[in-house]
């Protein structure tokens, strides 16, 4: 199979896992508008209460807009994919690495950042809405390496590209 098909092949993937998750991420975005009618689990603290638009007051809205916005990206760049493998005929060997770096962080994004925010309430209660370091570091963390390893897909992209147009 000639290299300009496994470029265009690895774009139409990008493009259906981008849409897949773009769909799964505006799916769990109804866990936000659940989250503002019923209300928070815990009382919230003082310190929340100064600190709201940081928070958007739901624990939810960084995971569901990483994941959304990460799916987007993922589409863009399986477009660009498509186009590159069709104007750039190309011996070099492009991996799917970067195509699953990508949807494991945006999946792990979920995964940490929704469902964590309920594992991490077990171990630290109410610690999103009051002053519980330990328990927002952890689940911050947690977050901020599943987007890293999306930005890693990110990288391997940029590689790919630069190996395709020289």
């Amino acid at each position: 199979m000639p290299e300009t098909n496994r470029v265009v092949q690895i774009g139409t993937r990008f493009i259906r896992w981008g849409l897949g998750l773009l769909v799964f991420g505006i799916f769990i975005g109804f866990g936000i508008i659940g989250h503002y009618l019923i209300g928070a689990n815990h009382d919230t603290g003082e310190m929340f209460m100064k600190n709201v638009t940081l928070w958007f007051a739901c624990p939810w809205t960084l995971s569901v807009y990483a994941v959304q916005a990460g799916s987007l990206g993922m589409i863009v760049i399986g477009i660009m994919y498509l186009v590159l493998g069709r104007s750039f005929p190309s011996t070099e060997q492009t991996g799917p690495a970067s195509l699953w770096l990508c949807v494991a962080g945006l999946i792990a994004v979920f995964l940490t950042g929704y469902v964590g925010y309920f594992v991490v309430d077990r171990i630290w209660p109410a610690y999103y809405y009051t002053p519980v370091a330990a328990g927002k570091n952890t689940w911050l963390i947690a977050q901020a390496l599943s987007i890293a390893l999306y930005w890693l897909g990110l990288l391997r992209v940029s590689q790919n590209v630069w190996k395709i147009t020289r």
